[in-house]
């Protein structure tokens, strides 16, 4: 059950990468855009105003298809096989699933006490998908449709037909069986899903009121099941589906940046959702104050090589607001230590929010800039110092605090004991000089086509090779893969000489920390074991 959890989660993962660059053009254009910043140009009849408009609208392509992005980019990780004709199966059965809901509707709207009549969005409850006027189950139908028919193409793709009726054999049959299973959940979900719409409205009241403690119980579960897998179940109804808002508490920041960068009223009066949203916070102050922390504690002798490799984990973190390879040398070694790093995290959002600070901040500089210093600072200026006098003081309470749980507890971090294998982290040239000083490396006589290869391949070798592999997949920064005997696994220190940043073990599922190029890696990974 873990494991289908956290494939799940992972999967999650494929569409929600696209959000970030989607949201800084969204954010770039509406900057462009305000009159307060550019004047002249920024009038509706002005051509810059008008290229912009136009490269605005470009940006909220994945905003608006939500559901279809989500529907196709699940199967992605989810099927074990022929991935992209899983994708086009997912595609017809959630249109026919809401050509059913439509026919259901339009027949039957008033006993299910749906006025079918009325306009999409709102409270309405409907919405267009594919054109179809249908109902509003947000990403959470397109997800479940999306899942229902992996789960089916995982289980037919394969199932050989008699001849005679062979063409229907694969993808057809897929279609065909979903076909007839859509209908009984088009039924069901006219049915229930108006009343669950019901319950949103209920919970977003329930959410508002939950105040200060709500946003410090959100920040501490998304930072803490972080080594699970598990913390995209967490923020991802928050930020991209309707547990606060309908469409996602991003999707409806972005489309009021606007409204908010006009106004003076304090943005926590205007929408006190978003206090959902600042687990960025953590990516942004924290990373640097750890990070001193190691340097710090560091001997002397090995402070230039682990501060090269904590600057690029840092940036990593800061920029992009991908944490896992600065969290990860450390995870393992100390877990109390990401404990306390959950509770500090949980702690300065929460903080900041109960001092007015708001906002679409779930991921790096880059995407926080964007999308809401720049656009809003002129009227909300007061809000963002208050953002950094809270992050920069626990910056420093990072700093402090690890600092002194390090020498306290003697943590075996990198570059605290040069005799140990276990806790050095290698930079790829280190690596690559390692392994072309060693003769016994056979494998690098080899000729790769790039470093990815050679990461995969030396992986592969580390995980019994080959035949030893039964799945495999990728979340964000994890190869993530299931083998037949954890006997001939490698140990943590190995993986780490090849590039890994660290190795989750739970049971027969493995996960290697790789970084941001893990989706090249698992290319050539899965070209080199056959999967």
């Amino acid at each position: 059950m873990m494991k289908n959890i956290q494939r799940f989660g992972s999967a999650m993962i494929v569409p929600v990468l696209l959000f970030p660059f989607f949201g800084i053009v969204v954010g770039l254009a509406t900057l462009f855009k305000n009159e307060a910043i550019f004047g002249s140009l920024a009038d509706p009849d002005h051509l810059w105003y008008q290229v912009w408009t136009l490269i605005e609208n470009g940006g909220w392509t994945i905003f608006n298809q939500m559901p279809l992005i989500f529907l196709i980019g699940l199967p992605i990780s989810l099927a074990k096989k022929a991935a992209a004709r899983a994708c086009l199966a997912a595609f017809v059965s959630y249109v026919v699933f809401n050509y059913y809901v439509n026919s259901i509707l339009e027949i039957w709207g008033p006993a299910l006490g749906v006025d079918f009549t009325a306009e999409v969005g709102g409270t309405s409850g409907l919405t267009y998908i594919a054109g179809i006027k249908t109902l509003d189950t947000s990403i959470i139908g397109a997800i479940v449709i999306s899942g229902i028919v992996v789960w089916l193409h995982n289980r037919y793709y394969e199932k050989r037909l008699p001849e005679a009726v062979g063409i229907f054999q694969g993808t057809p049959y897929v279609v065909m069986v979903a076909f007839f299973l859509m209908l009984p959940l088009a039924l069901l979900t006219s049915f229930f899903w108006p009343m669950v719409q019901d319950s949103i409205l209920s919970l977003q009241g329930f959410m508002k009121s939950a105040g200060t403690l709500g946003v410090w119980i959100f920040l501490f579960l998304e930072r803490i099941l972080i080594p699970t897998g598990l913390h995209h179940f967490i923020y991802t109804p928050f930020q991209y589906g309707p547990a606060v808002v309908q469409e996602g508490i991003t999707a409806y920041w972005i489309q009021n940046l606007g409204t908010f960068a006009q106004t003076t009223e304090p943005l926590k009066e205007v929408f006190p959702q978003a206090g959902f949203l600042l687990h960025g916070n953590s990516k942004m102050f924290a990373a640097p104050g750890i990070a001193l922390a190691i340097y710090a504690t560091a001997k002397p002798e090995n402070r230039k090589k682990v501060g090269a490799l904590l600057l690029a984990a840092t940036l990593t973190s800061v920029f992009a607001g991908i944490t896992e390879p600065l969290e990860f040398t450390f995870l393992f070694i100390a877990p109390y230590l990401f404990a306390i790093h959950a509770v500090l995290a949980a702690t300065m959002g929460a903080t900041m929010y109960a001092l007015g600070v708001v906002g679409n901040m779930g991921g790096g500089l880059i995407e926080i800039a964007t999308t809401n210093w720049v656009p809003l600072f002129s009227n909300h200026w007061s809000m963002y110092l208050i953002q950094f006098a809270v992050g920069l003081s626990f910056t420093a309470i990072y700093f402090f605090l690890f600092r002194f749980l390090i020498l306290r507890f003697n943590i075996p971090l990198p570059g605290r004991d040069s005799k140990s294998n276990e806790t050095k982290l290698y930079t790829k040239k280190d690596y690559q000089a390692k392994k072309a000083g060693d003769t016994a490396a056979t494998s690098d006589v080899q000729t790769y086509k790039n470093d990815y290869e050679r990461q995969a391949d030396h992986f592969l070798q580390l995980l019994g090779g080959k035949e030893n592999i039964s799945e495999v997949t990728n979340c964000a920064t994890r190869l993530r893969v299931s083998v037949h005997d954890t006997g001939k696994l490698k140990s943590e220190a190995e993986f780490k000489e090849a590039g890994a940043h660290g190795l989750v073990v739970n049971g027969t599922n493995i996960q290697i920390i790789v970084g941001l190029s893990v989706s090249q890696v698992r290319d050539y990974f899965e070209e080199l074991s056959g999967r």
